[in-house]
């Protein structure tokens, strides 16, 4: 598995003071912080133009000298902060310190810069950083330290080690230490020998060499030798943040993984302490202890030494929506208070509680932004799961022939939202074992494949098809909609585990939860008794969604709440662009298919209803009524969800209703959605579209052969929507990036008889040849009224538009060329253009450096038009008052020329009064 950083708060080091601040005791470390308040810095250092630096107190009492010399500079320039930790040694009367500090501030003058960090300052930070590994590490020359150390007695070195060499267990250890390591170990090999692992996952607890370096540098994510105090692990469901977690807790335990750093490491799981009642910090990080009395004084008297592994925080966040607010602003430092568990680890997040602490936190990617208000400069370190060397490896296990292996894997990559979904290994076994189902496994691998849904359908009917299960036949029905009733009403709070009251109060009966156990689609939590929890969050997605469509008993018909959750759903993820709901909506669209509802129906035992396409359509109906319908949608996400359909008549009656298109192709999944749905747009008759070049620029060299065949008959559906939409009048290219390929398709379809558009607007286009292209293939169509190519470097393609405007057939009345280098040969061309076409009314020549010669030439051209302009725009045009006279005379004689724009020109005021004259033109 791998993961990356995404973002760490903090500046550059200052190596240098590092083994200063290190000599500082406990109580001389607090009064330096003190002293870097601005009052305090006031009494002997000048800062620069009076602007005292204000580092936040939160971040300075959670600072140890590490971190103390990252606020350092991020606070002061790097000159600056030598001479305030020089005025703060002087201030404490540490004599000593101040010597060494002036010496070394003398040193550093004498080169005349601020030198790198030297041999040893590295190696003296990556010892106090924990002992991060670096390859070619060498012995540390010790001397500065050892002067420092005789007369502190608070530092001691680190010899740096091989990276490839574990770290070494401590030559003592006392008695209740090793105990405590013990027991953790036995209770994580224990959790994991109970979790009912697929067939093949083992493997995955395991760390490989690459995977325990990475394990060594979790808390050095930017590779600084700097280590961060707060470690936030993100990601989507079952990507590995647990794993990850309990990987560092078990090599700690085991002795060989931050042996140096910490002396105790807690794992707090949220899963477990979610439902405690009021307790005190002492007793919960003292829950694991192999017996009643723990070494709180000795927890609080090393407090750098503690390693908080908070996992699955998401859980205190849910825990919290459901209960009334715990912030009530005082501090919690007591570790003997009685509080609620929240309250005590929102004090541990903000370092109010043991700040010194390092904290190492797992959450799922939606919480992020709940947790941030909590934390303290975090690092956030995003989990990226499988890799794509990973899926092979995975795959491989299942399936024995590489080529066939290939073949999947391909095949799977067209669909990118389950491609993407594999990063999770429980969603690759759903893969895999949907696949190697003799009837399937060379059964019609592409629509098995084709979406998520289908999948998912596919793997549950394949394990319930043969299943032996102890329940009656007429019983399924009920318990179908029980299971999908808990996984909704899971969704609903946002709960992902299940208490034995939850799962009776739903009717589940004991065969069938037995079954799910067995098949791993539910699977216990061992770390609190009785617990259930879906194994992946999107089988607790699929049956959510899934609650949708079944059914509903006669006598409940009528009182039946679905219809109204399933509009609040589509409300939140089509309108509102919520993204806690998408994979549920896209399995609820996905499961309208005819054939999967039937082969559900046959599989499960279990009854489809056809009620919900229905209520569906008037839903879709109603919206379209409403004021700018086609702008209140996130369309590219309704062309998603009826792409998971793939029931083209339902799209179509869907899509009756939608005017206006804005699609934003950055990737396949949008450029299949689009080609699925826009030529069932009958009404449309405005598309957006930015298409990203990559797309359909990284042809066979990087792509399989099938799949460039696929994008591009996805983009040529795209492109015959031109011709076949005969409302479509307005075709909006801005932003683009498009490629050889895609231009081609494009071109036919514009220069198609039977194409309809009126209005092109291509703004910041590249590359430039393609507006070439495009303006040869407009040449002569008398149907093009308005063009707008503005924000582009023309060059050789002005030319072009020049020559269709002599064309006798061309009908443009609409011409922006704002911000396209247009220049004065430019407008001599334009102007003799002009002389042959009077059918402009609208010139906009912004943003253009004409200069009053330029313009000259244009007026020129436009006085003697039988049909002068409507509207002229020459706003920041490089003009000054020597073209007035020029526009005086055009606007004396045109009286049809009725809006001037000179906005950002350097016209005195003579020579705006003088345009002035001509009270219907509005300037």
């Amino acid at each position: 598995m791998n993961f990356s950083v995404t973002t760490c708060a903090g500046g550059d080091t200052i190596q240098g003071l590092l083994p200063y601040l290190m000599a500082l005791d406990q109580y001389q470390l607090e009064e330096f912080k003190l002293c870097l308040e601005p009052r305090q810095l006031m009494d002997f250092w000048s800062a620069p133009q009076g602007h005292f630096p204000c580092i936040p107190w939160a971040n300075l009492r959670a600072a140890d000298p590490l971190n103390l010399s990252f606020l350092l500079d991020e606070h002061f320039p790097k000159g600056q902060a030598w001479k305030v930790v020089l005025g703060i040694f002087q201030t404490m009367n540490l004599t000593s310190l101040c010597e060494k500090v002036t010496a070394k501030m003398k040193e550093n003058v004498q080169t005349q810069e601020l030198q790198d960090p030297t041999q040893e300052d590295v190696e003296m930070l990556e010892a106090a950083a924990g002992n991060m590994q670096t390859q070619g590490c060498q012995d540390p020359n010790q001397e500065e330290l050892e002067e420092l150390e005789d007369e502190t007695g608070n530092v001691q070195a680190q010899e740096c080690q091989d990276p490839n060499q574990e770290e070494p267990e401590m030559l003592e250890e006392a008695d209740h230490r090793r105990k405590y390591r013990e027991k953790m170990k036995a209770e994580l090999l224990e959790t994991w020998d109970n979790i009912s692992w697929p067939k093949d996952h083992i493997y995955i607890r395991n760390t490989s060499k690459d995977e325990h370096e990475e394990l060594q540098r979790l808390l050095d994510p930017n590779r600084t030798r700097a280590q961060a105090q707060t470690i936030v692990l993100v990601g989507s469901a079952g990507v590995g943040k647990t794993t990850l977690a309990m990987q560092a807790m078990l090599h700690w335990a085991s002795g060989v993984l931050f042996q140096q750093r910490f002396s105790y490491v807690f794992y707090l799981s949220c899963h477990k302490i979610r439902y405690m009642k009021e307790t005190t910090f002492a007793e919960l990080i003292s829950l694991d202890w192999p017996d009643f009395d723990a070494p709180i004084e000795e927890f609080m008297s090393q407090p750098e030494k503690l390693l908080f592994i908070i996992d699955g925080f998401e859980e205190i966040l849910i825990s919290e929506s459901h209960s009334e607010s715990l912030d009530d602003g005082s501090p919690c430092t007591d570790w003997y208070q009685e509080l609620p568990v929240t309250k005590i680890l929102h004090s541990l997040l903000k370092k109010e509680l043991v700040p010194l602490a390092t904290l190492l936190i797992t959450i799922k990617t939606w919480f992020v932004t709940d947790l941030k208000a909590s934390l303290v400069n975090p690092c956030f370190v995003q989990i990226t799961g499988f890799t794509g060397e990973d899926l092979w490896v995975y795959f491989m296990r299942h399936f024995d022939d590489s080529s066939e292996v290939e073949k999947i894997l391909q095949q799977i990559r067209k669909n990118e939202t389950l491609f993407h979904s594999c990063s999770a290994p429980m969603v690759c076994w759903t893969v895999c074992s949907c696949l190697k189902q003799p009837k399937v496994r060379y059964y019609d691998l592409q629509s098995i494949t084709q979406t998520t849904t289908s999948l998912y359908a596919c793997f549950f009917s394949n394990l319930f098809s043969t299943a032996e299960v102890d329940l009656a036949d007429d019983s399924w029905p009920g318990q179908w909609k029980a299971l999908c009733s808990l996984a909704i009403e899971g969704l609903w709070s946002m709960n992902f585990t299940f208490n034995k009251v939850d799962t009776e109060i739903e009717g589940l009966e004991v065969p069938f939860i037995d079954s799910l156990y067995e098949f791993n689609i539910l699977q216990k939590i061992n770390d609190r008794g009785g617990c259930t929890t879906f194994t992946h969050l999107s089988f607790q997605e699929f049956f959510a969604a899934m609650s949708f469509v079944l059914e509903e008993p006669g006598e409940f018909l009528s009182h039946s709440t679905k219809p109204q959750e399933m509009k609040m759903l589509l409300r939140d993820v089509l309108l509102n662009k919520e993204d806690y709901w998408t994979s549920v909506v896209l399995f609820f669209f996905g499961l309208l298919n005819k054939n999967i509802a039937r082969e559900l129906e046959d599989t499960l035992h279990c009854k489809i209803s056809p009620r919900v396409t229905e209520e569906l359509l008037k839903w879709g109906e109603e919206l379209g009524k409403a004021e700018s319908a086609s702008l209140q949608f996130h369309i590219l996400q309704l062309f998603h969800c009826l792409r998971e359909s793939q029931e083209e008549d339902f799209a179509k009656k869907m899509l009756g209703h939608i005017f206006e298109v804005d699609l934003n192709i950055l990737g396949d999944e949008e450029l299949q959605a689009s080609s699925f749905c826009l030529k069932h747009c009958k009404r449309l008759n405005k598309l957006r579209l930015s298409v990203s070049s990559h797309i359909l620029e990284r042809d066979l060299e990087i792509l399989e052969t099938s799949k460039v065949d696929s994008r591009m008959h996805a983009w040529n559906n795209i492109c015959s929507t031109l011709v076949t939409n005969e409302n479509l009048h307005e075709l909006d290219l801005s932003n683009s990036k498009l490629h050889a390929s895609s231009v081609k398709g494009l071109c036919l379809a514009l220069k198609n008889p039977r194409c309809k558009v009126q209005k092109l607007t291509c703004k910041s286009v590249t590359p430039e040849w393609v507006l070439q292209d495009l303006i040869i293939v407009l040449q002569g169509n008398s149907k093009l009224t308005h063009l707008n190519f503005s924000s582009n470097k023309l060059g050789m393609t002005v030319p072009l538009i020049l020559k269709a405007l002599r064309h006798s057939d061309c009908n443009l009345k609409y011409l922006c060329l704002s911000g396209c280098s247009f220049t004065r040969e430019g407008c001599r061309e334009l102007a003799n253009a002009l002389r042959h076409n009077h059918n402009v009314k609208i010139l906009d020549l912004g943003e253009n450096d004409l200069k009053d010669d330029g313009v000259k030439l244009l007026c020129e051209a436009l006085k003697p038009s039988p049909r002068a302009l409507h509207t002229l725009g020459l706003a920041k045009c490089s003009l000054t008052t020597a073209c007035c006279q020029h526009l005086f005379s055009v606007l004396s004689s045109r009286k049809s020329l009725v809006n001037l724009n000179l906005l950002g020109n350097e016209l005195d005021p003579d020579g705006v009064k003088m345009l002035c004259f001509r009270k219907t033109c509005i300037m």
